[in-house]
């Protein structure tokens, strides 16, 4: 099956052909680790993690290596601790798991490797030397600075004038810069900040370089796909490809580069500055599905603007209910091949929205089949098309019996219940059935009576 997706470097889409299909390389920006991660860092997470999900499927799970980094050394770091009184490595170690946690939380399978910056100081050491040996950079009062002016086509992923590319870096005017562009690979460090020893004496490194020597540690000077969100792209990616390529002499550093929207409210994008933003772990503690998060997040294409809001997450969990229930006592096969429609949309630039549409078909179709042999055929696609996008992973039964909360009736209870209220049916005592019944509905209980006997469900 072809893929192909759009290309920001090109601004068109592009026929996707990995330079070795035997080991699909791809990397994505990931958290900086000082705070919870709000719902506009999650949507590149489950937005890759699709991508993902689709070149294991036709690659091979051996043969795609997913790279995400943690930016554990960063002034907004050494800011929060400052403010807390917390020990950097603290912090660090506290919110990195408080970000697996709560990406876990949203059905995201774990990248291949999870470099850390404080781990690869040594690499970025390297690069930066390499690039200062080829005249692409200088060492300036303690800084190691990036030269713009000696990469000719500096700029190509955003496509900004001189002055928009000086205006959209928010650099500092420093006396030490030979350009107002240049950008920093190294500063100096305090005694009481991180540092490193280097030729440049104790520092840190920038932002930039980071990425830049992580994904050639573990992906390779070039390599097929680099992602992440579109604020991204300029200056952080523009800067990693200058980095990249002027230290390795290639012309490229990644084959396709892919983006995705802002996550907006009402047409604002999210932010912290804005005050319009909450976090993953709010929401999950809210007791909002977290699979009902990620098909928000799968919502509308993964380019586009996407507006969040808790009733369009309340919208996506009734629709996980449908879904779920077409599967509901039913033996699906778990190797069974996803939708060729919905395949066919993820190869067409993930567009998850049209996917997500495919299996609501194939839930349709499995209503009205009567034949048994093919509702289970299609409920087989179902759940594998599902799968495909990180959805109906759960057992159909637990997702609707869901978790007790707190002084709700626990699962023994409920079926303790279900069976009094049979046996009042059979004793024909149906004032008592019905009162079971309706004293479990003002519970949150909802119960379903079929030829299989009665399920029951507890009301979000």
């Amino acid at each position: 099956m072809d893929l192909h997706f759009h290309n920001t470097l090109t601004r068109r889409k592009e026929r996707f052909e990995p330079l070795d299909p035997n080991n699909v390389r791809m990397y994505v920006c990931g958290p900086t680790v000082y705070d919870f991660a709000h719902i506009g860092n999650a949507r590149p997470v489950v937005v890759f993690d699709v991508l993902f999900r689709l070149l294991r499927h036709l690659y091979g799970d051996d043969h795609v290596a997913y790279a995400r980094n943690f930016t554990d050394v960063d002034d907004k770091i050494m800011q929060a601790a400052k403010d807390s009184g917390e020990m950097i490595e603290a912090i660090t170690r506290r919110t990195t798991q408080a970000y697996h946690d709560d990406m876990d939380a949203l059905g995201a399978l774990r990248p291949t490797v999870e470099p850390r910056a404080t781990q690869h100081i040594g690499q970025m050491v390297a690069m930066i030397q390499a690039l200062v040996d080829n005249g692409h950079a200088y060492e300036a009062e303690g800084h190691v600075l990036f030269s713009v002016p000696s990469m000719p086509d500096y700029g190509e992923l955003s496509r900004l004038d001189r002055d928009a590319l000086v205006a959209g870096a928010r650099v500092d005017v420093a006396p030490y810069k030979k350009d107002a562009a240049d950008f920093v690979l190294w500063k100096p460090s305090t005694a009481e900040q991180p540092g490193w020893e280097s030729p440049w004496g104790r520092g840190r490194p920038g932002w930039h370089i980071e990425c830049s020597a992580m994904a050639e540690e573990h992906l390779g000077q070039v390599f097929d796909i680099h992602g992440g969100g579109l604020d991204l792209v300029f200056p952080h990616h523009e800067n990693e490809i200058a980095q990249s390529r002027c230290a390795h002499g290639t012309k490229q550093m990644a084959r396709l580069w892919m983006h995705n929207g802002y996550v907006v409210v009402n047409g604002e994008k999210m932010s912290k500055s804005l005050g319009n933003f909450f976090t993953v772990r709010q929401l999950l503690e809210e007791g909002l599905r977290g699979e009902a998060i990620r098909l928000a997040l799968l919502s509308g294409h993964y380019r586009a603007p996407l507006d969040i809001t808790r009733e369009k997450i309340a919208e996506c969990k009734g629709q996980l209910d449908r879904l779920y229930g077409a599967l509901r006592g039913i033996d699906a096969d778990p190797n069974a091949e996803p939708p060729a429609a919905m395949l066919a949309a993820l190869a067409d630039d993930l567009n998850t929205p049209l996917a997500v549409a495919e299996l609501h078909e194939v839930a349709t179709a499995m209503n009205k089949a009567k034949d048994e042999d093919k509702r289970e055929t299609l409920a087989g696609a179902l759940l594998a098309g599902g799968m495909l996008l990180g959805l109906l992973e759960d057992d159909p039964d637990a997702w609707f019996k869901g978790a007790a909360g707190e002084g709700d009736l626990s699962a023994e209870e409920i079926e303790a219940l279900i069976a009094a209220r049979i046996d009042a049916r059979k004793a024909k005592n149906f004032a008592e059935a019905d009162r079971i019944r309706d004293d479990l509905l003002g519970r949150g209980i909802t119960l379903e009576d079929g030829p299989g006997g009665t399920i029951w469900r507890r009301a979000d």
